[in-house]
């Protein structure tokens, strides 16, 4: 195994023959994005890991994800950006239009200028692809353990170890566990004891088209489109290589109990975004069939993310919002960091606290920006104007530079130089 890239003119990490001491064993709880991505840096530094998932298989479920170039630069880490690049389409831009007036508002480009800048394109895939790849990897990684139906309820850990408490009463050992089990982590409820996640009140409604349904002069193959209107907004772009477009539309409708994946009748989905009154909009909204919905969750940012020689990742760690469009690439951070910090030392519980420390300004910042930018999508009336106005106003460079902060090129090994205050419609 090869070892990681040079980044930033510095030399790559040691490889992992050079590694101090004997390999560690670390338990991941988890086997979706972050789990697997963990389980792949984990390995590249050296180790072993165990990664138990409490489904009957590991698979992906979802739609479209967006890898901005910071994830692609993690991915890149883990030995998949090619692959992932290959897969992805690449977008050209990220289209702002008013739902109402249909104004096409403004557009932050990502062709040269700002791959030149980030280092890397900005792409969309199926999220069952993403994971894909991250399985395939796994699997032909002889440091790796993955293990399905296996779900797990709890920790211990003593000064040699940590323990996954599983549901049949069994156990799996190792010398840290990681809890990358998402935003209902039973590892977090043991650590940190925050109880449910927050309903956002925001209920979004999701939708496949084959792309051969989309009229020709509404693909867009290289965009990522927003409809912004009064309480809601609309969003759609290719993903599987251009074969299907992906729609998500979101309304802001005072939701108080958490759903995800129900089913629900196209005649309501277009009462919620009555509001999107542009034809082409409209026109879009009307091909979606089999619309599933979710209520949004997310969690406040939290500092204890470790005890002792467990520690939390991704969603499990900071669950956003996902209008920033950053939850996958801030969880393959996660794990790169992670894996980055194993290869300096063997000391576990002082590379998980300083794991959390580096990550929390950054996640923290970004949870915060996700849910505040629905003030960016949902304006009515004068509010709307002046948004429009404002983007409207704003050049090439500028829109990068709200971004910047977010799709940097450099988060690794040390993020202390970054600004994380965020833009709040980033």
């Amino acid at each position: 195994m090869s070892a990681l890239p040079e980044r930033d003119g510095r030399p790559p990490a040691a490889p992992p023959d050079t590694l101090p001491g004997a390999p560690a064993t670390v338990v991941v709880v988890g086997g979706g994005i972050g789990g697997l991505a963990t389980a792949l840096a984990v390995s590249r530094a050296g180790h072993r890991a165990v990664v138990l998932e409490r489904a009957p298989e590991f698979a992906e479920i979802g739609a479209g994800i967006q890898i901005a170039p910071n994830g692609i630069l993690a991915l890149e880490r883990l030995g998949l950006g090619d692959a992932v690049r290959a897969a992805g389409v690449h977008m050209a831009e990220l289209r702002f239009m008013d739902g109402v007036t249909g104004e096409h508002v403004t557009s932050l480009t990502l062709t040269e200028r700002y791959r030149r800048r980030f280092g890397n394109p900005y792409v969309v895939v199926h999220r069952a692809e993403l994971h894909g790849l991250l399985l395939k990897t796994c699997l032909a990684d002889a440091r790796i353990d993955l293990r399905a139906a296996t779900a797990v309820t709890g920790y211990r850990q003593d000064g040699r170890g940590a323990t996954a408490l599983l549901a049949g009463g069994g156990t799996v050992a190792g010398d840290a566990l990681i809890g990358a089990d998402g935003i209902h982590s039973a590892v977090r409820a043991q650590l940190v004891g925050d109880g449910e996640p927050r309903i956002s009140g925001i209920t979004v409604y999701r939708a496949i088209v084959p792309m051969e349904r989309v009229p020709e002069e509404l693909r867009l193959p290289t965009s990522v489109t927003w409809w912004a209107g009064p309480h809601c907004h609309f969003v759609h772009y290719p993903i599987a290589g251009g074969a299907f477009l992906n729609l998500a539309a979101s309304r802001d409708n005072g939701a108080t109990e958490a759903i995800a994946g129900v089913a629900v009748g196209e005649e309501l989905v277009h009462a919620q975004l009555a509001g999107l009154t542009a034809p082409a909009a409209r026109r879009l909204l009307a091909l979606g069939e089999g619309w599933r919905s979710w209520v949004l969750v997310d969690r406040d940012p939290v500092d204890g993310w470790t005890d002792g020689r467990v520690a939390l990742l991704g969603d499990a760690a900071h669950p956003m919002l996902h209008y920033a469009a950053q939850g996958a690439c801030q969880a393959l951070e996660d794990a790169v960091l992670l894996g980055e910090l194993m290869v300096q030392t063997t000391e576990l519980t002082d590379t998980l606290e300083r794991f959390a420390a580096e990550r929390h300004a950054r996640t923290a910042a970004i949870q915060r920006a996700a849910r505040e930018s629905v003030r960016l999508w949902h304006p009515a009336g004068e509010d709307a104007t002046a948004r429009n106005k404002l983007l409207g106003g704003l050049s090439e460079d500028e829109l990068h530079e709200h971004v910047a902060w977010m799709h940097d090129i450099r988060p690794f090994p040390s993020m202390d130089h970054h600004n994380y205050d965020g833009e709040p419609w980033a």
